[in-house]
């Protein structure tokens, strides 16, 4: 009688196990429903609790600008060099710029959206957490300087998890630095939408952020200053888990609306005509 070849039988199922593509399945981190990749669809949204997963700066600007209309400002803006002696702090910007392909945590330029020319700024999560550094507050200070100048409406979508502590005060300033260049551009009648994404934390939502005249949120998006487990042992007590949700937001009255990104497009092209 022939015995089994278990070698053989390992080797062909680790062959097949090797084809089987990588993040074929997928699980909400709000709503831990676990799907097809696919169903993401095209806009990276969770089939049951249409929460938007995390996606790039110029994904993003792909779903909300018309086709080829978007031209990037001050691309070439990036952490100063008085910064290159902290080896740790320039290994990251290394990583973070050959993931993203980014030179710094936002994105900024001028578009379209249905034919409405627009000033546009978008934060990337995948940038050092789309903290603000020095050069990300310059560039978005640029872009509300511009849209000033040129009569121009602003919509920032922001994702980050706050000042980038390793560029230290320098990275608080820019607090004050794009409030100033915000409360310029208001000074001239100019619209400012605000979109926060998740995460929308820390000295971003503690500026501009929170300075739209239109506040717009996704679904499920983490909006707040200090983080959870610090406000955990300050206060000595377990928030809800509700707790720093859009949701919870949207019904205390700190935004305007709640959008899915499917409609997220439309809408932006509606408050533009109106504008």
């Amino acid at each position: 009688m022939t015995q089994p070849n278990h070698e053989a039988t390992h080797d062909d199922y680790q062959a097949r196990m090797d084809r089987i593509p990588d993040h074929l399945f997928v699980k909400c981190p709000i709503c831990e429903t676990s799907f097809y990749s696919k169903k993401l669809g095209r806009f990276n949204e969770c089939p049951n609790c249409h929460y938007g997963f995390r996606i790039g700066a110029q994904q993003r600007i792909d779903l909300i600008c018309d086709p080829d209309s978007f031209e990037e400002l001050d691309a070439q803006i990036k952490a100063p060099e008085r910064f290159s002696d902290d080896a740790k702090y320039m290994g990251k910007l290394a990583k973070a710029r050959k993931a993203t392909a980014m030179d710094e945590s936002v994105m900024t330029g001028i578009g379209k959206i249905d034919g409405h020319p627009v000033g546009i700024g978008v934060m990337d999560s995948r940038f050092i957490m789309g903290s603000l550094g020095t050069a990300t507050g310059e560039k978005i200070t640029r872009l509300f300087e511009r849209c000033t100048l040129d009569g121009l409406p602003v919509i920032m979508f922001t994702a980050s998890g706050g000042a980038r502590m390793q560029e230290g005060i320098n990275s608080l300033m820019q607090m004050a630095k794009v409030s100033t260049a915000v409360a310029d551009h208001a000074k001239q009648g100019l619209l400012y939408i605000s979109v926060l994404t998740d995460p929308t934390t820390g000295g971003v939502t503690a500026s501009f952020a929170m300075e739209g005249d239109i506040l717009i949120s996704e679904p499920h998006t983490l909006i707040g200053f200090a983080g959870r487990r610090v406000i955990e042992k300050t206060i000595q007590q377990v928030p809800p888990k509700d707790f720093q949700r859009a949701e919870t937001l949207l019904k205390n009255g700190f935004l305007d609306q709640i959008v899915r990104r499917p409609d997220l497009r439309p809408l932006l092209a509606r408050l533009l005509a109106w504008h």
